[in-house]
């Protein structure tokens, strides 16, 4: 089985920490970080990452805004997205792109996190 890369984007440095360490210690997973949803697009496009994990709320760009731009570029739109957040998204909202998104709570358990996503992802062993 190939390692799976995930890209996380998260303009919490202690965030990312926290995914980086339990991901590959919990999945043995390869995780590559991005500080803003500008630099996130960038590493998106040239690392080819199987999903990304996208905080929703962050300063300059914020996730929905990432996630619009990933989407509209056919080297990125493949790619699966679950957002890492700790806002609440209304199910009630008018956005039916949001109705569909995956979404992970923050605070998250680190020991769980890779087990979440895999679900979320159809991934099994």
């Amino acid at each position: 089985m190939t390692t799976k890369r995930i890209l996380v984007i998260d303009n919490e440095q202690y965030i990312q920490e926290v995914t980086q360490i339990c991901l590959e210690t919990v999945a043995g997973w390869q995780v590559i970080t991005a500080s803003s949803g500008l630099e996130g697009l960038s590493k998106a496009e040239s690392e080819q990452p199987d999903a990304i994990l996208l905080d929703l709320i962050m300063p300059e760009m914020d996730g929905l805004t990432t996630f619009e731009k990933l989407q509209e570029n056919p080297l990125t739109r493949q790619i699966p997205v679950i957002f890492l957040t700790a806002k609440v998204i209304a199910t009630s909202d008018s956005s039916p792109v949001l109705k569909s998104l995956a979404a992970i709570p923050k605070p998250f358990n680190p020991l769980e996190l890779a087990s979440q996503i895999s679900e979320i992802l159809g991934w099994t062993d």
